[in-house]
C-alpha cells in the first residue's frame, strides 16, 4: 500500500463563461490548473495564496462537493473521480470538510443533537438512541464543549463554539482525511489559537490528515509539516514547512512571504511590493502567469509555461530563475 493517504494528480476545474441571448459558452475560467500533490496519512499540508487563485476550489474538486473538469484524486490508491454517487457515499465517510463560516454551515432551525446525529444516522454509525447519545456526548468532549450543548441552537454560541461544532460534526462519522477551509479566519486571533491546537491535538489523538487551507501564513507555518503555494490556479511551490519559510525559491512565495511581520534587529523588514494586480483567470499571461509582477522574469518565462517541475525528495517549485538564499 502507498504510504499517502491521498494523490491528486493533474487536477482540472474549468467554469464556463456563458454570453449573449442564447447563453453560448463565450470563454472559461480554469480556477485549478493541472495541481498535483500528496499528503502522507497524518501530516497535514498547508494551502496558501491570494484571494481567487484557487484553493478553495481544489479542496471541494477533492471532495467532490464541485466536479472536476479532469484529473484524478486518488484516496488510498484508489481514484474518485469518476464513483458513481453510491461509492461515493461510502468515501465521504473517510473524507470531510471544515467550513470557514461557522454560522453559516450549521442550520440554525436544528438542535447541536440533531446536527451531530444526522451524519452518524445517515451512515448507521449507531445500534439505538443510547449508542448515540454516548456518541453525541464524546464528540463534545472531544472538542471541549459542555454535555447541555446537545439541546442548544448554533445562535446560543460564540464563534469560536460554533467553529468547534463544526469540527465535531466532521468527526462524528470518524473520517480519516478532513479539508479544513479557513476555520479560523472568521475568528478573534486568541480563539484562532485555541481552535488550532485543538486541530493539532486531533491529528495526534485520532491519527487524523489534514489539508489545511489558510490566508495566514504564521498559522499555517505553525500547524503544517509541508506547505504548498497557488498562484493563478497553479501549484508554484511545495516544500516541507521549515525549507519553504527559509529557503522560498519562486518568487510570488518569495514576496507572500514577505508580508510576514519579522522586525530585523533595525526594527523593520524588507517587504516585497509587488506592482500591479492579478492577472484575470480568464486571460491568464502568456508564458508564467505571474511573469508581469515578477522582478525577476527572464524572456523564456514571458514565452514558455514552466510545465518541467525542479525538485528535490522535499522541495518542489516551478520557475525558470529561482530565488537564491
Amino acid at each position: 500500500m502507498s504510504e499517502y493517504l491521498l494523490e491528486v494528480k493533474n487536477l482540472c476545474k474549468t467554469f464556463p463563461i456563458k454570453g449573449g441571448l442564447l447563453g453560448r459558452e463565450v470563454g472559461a475560467v480554469r480556477a485549478v490548473n493541472e495541481v498535483s500533490f500528496k499528503i502522507k496519512k497524518g501530516e497535514t499540508l498547508g494551502l496558501v495564496g491570494e484571494s481567487g487563485c484557487g484553493k478553495t476550489t481544489l479542496g471541494r474538486s477533492i471532495l467532490r462537493l464541485i466536479e472536476p473538469t479532469s484529473g484524478e484524486v486518488l484516496f488510498k490508491g484508489k481514484d474518485i473521480v469518476n464513483y458513481s454517487p453510491s461509492e461515493m457515499r461510502a468515501i465521504r465517510r473517510k473524507m470531510q470538510i471544515i467550513f470557514q463560516d461557522p454560522y453559516a454551515s450549521l442550520n440554525p432551525r436544528m438542535t447541536i443533537g440533531d446536527i451531530l446525529s444526522e451524519p452518524m444516522d445517515i451512515h448507521e454509525l449507531h445500534t439505538g438512541k443510547e449508542e448515540r447519545k454516548a456518541r453525541l456526548l464524546k464528540l463534545l468532549s472531544q472538542v471541549q464543549l459542555p454535555p447541555d450543548a446537545l439541546n442548544k441552537y448554533p445562535h446560543e454560541f460564540s464563534g469560536g463554539q460554533r467553529q468547534r461544532i463544526c469540527i465535531a460534526r466532521a468527526l462524528a462519522v470518524e473520517p480519516e482525511f478532513i479539508v479544513c477551509d479557513e476555520p479560523v479566519s472568521a475568528l478573534d486571533v486568541s480563539v484562532q489559537a485555541q481552535v488550532v491546537n485543538l486541530l493539532m491535538d486531533l491529528q495526534k489523538e485520532l491519527g487524523l490528515t489534514y489539508l489545511f487551507i489558510a490566508h495566514d501564513l504564521k498559522v499555517v507555518e505553525y500547524i503544517s509539516n509541508r506547505v504548498a503555494v497557488m498562484y493563478l490556479g497553479n501549484m508554484v511551490e511545495v516544500a516541507e514547512s521549515s525549507e519553504l519559510y527559509g529557503d522560498a525559491k519562486h518568487p510570488y512565495t518569495k514576496a507572500l512571504f514577505s508580508a510576514i511581520p519579522h522586525p530585523t534587529t533595525e526594527g523593520r523588514h524588507d517587504r516585497i511590493i509587488l506592482e500591479g494586480d492579478i492577472p484575470s483567470p480568464m486571460n491568464p499571461p502568456k508564458g508564467c502567469h505571474f511573469n508581469p509582477r515578477c522582478w525577476n522574469a527572464k524572456d523564456v518565462c514571458r514565452e514558455t509555461f514552466p510545465t518541467q517541475t525542479h525538485h528535490s525528495d522535499t522541495h518542489m517549485y516551478r520557475c525558470y530563475n529561482p530565488i537564491s538564499k
